[in-house]
């Protein structure tokens, strides 16, 4: 058997019990994911109830893109230099010119890029893109 004196027992602990802290740290941590996702989606909002008023349809310009590269604009066949003088004569005419991009899905990636650097060159920012339905 061990001799146990007085002065041992009575010498402070030199080591912290790490077990309840990383008990505390893990059920925060658990906490917090489990909350976190409620923030973003808790806000409770009285929008106001408003009707929207007829929108004009207005004349749009249709630039298509065909497997071969070649531009047409309203179904007219255009070379990249009668592209950019039509693009700005457009953008000139209305700034807010909406323009429907058709490409066919076959086309070089380039011609499609070129026609949109084109586009945002000329001023016309009004961009949708046609695609058939499924």
């Amino acid at each position: 058997m061990q001799n146990f004196e007085r002065e041992d027992l009575q010498a402070p602990l030199s080591e912290i019990n790490m077990t309840p802290l990383v008990d505390v740290m893990l059920v925060l941590f658990v906490i917090f994911l489990v909350t976190a996702p409620m923030l973003n989606s808790s806000i409770n909002l009285n929008l106001p109830q408003e009707t929207a008023a007829q929108t004009t349809q207005e004349k749009t310009m249709t630039l298509s893109i065909d497997r071969t590269g070649q531009y047409f604009i309203d179904d007219i066949a255009v070379s990249e230099s009668e592209l950019t003088t039509k693009l700005r004569q457009a953008a000139e005419n209305n700034p807010k010119q909406q323009i429907h991009v058709r490409a066919d899905v076959d086309v070089n990636y380039g011609k499609v890029s070129h026609a949109l650097a084109e586009l945002q060159r000329s001023g016309l920012s009004n961009i949708g893109f046609i695609t058939n339905n499924k």
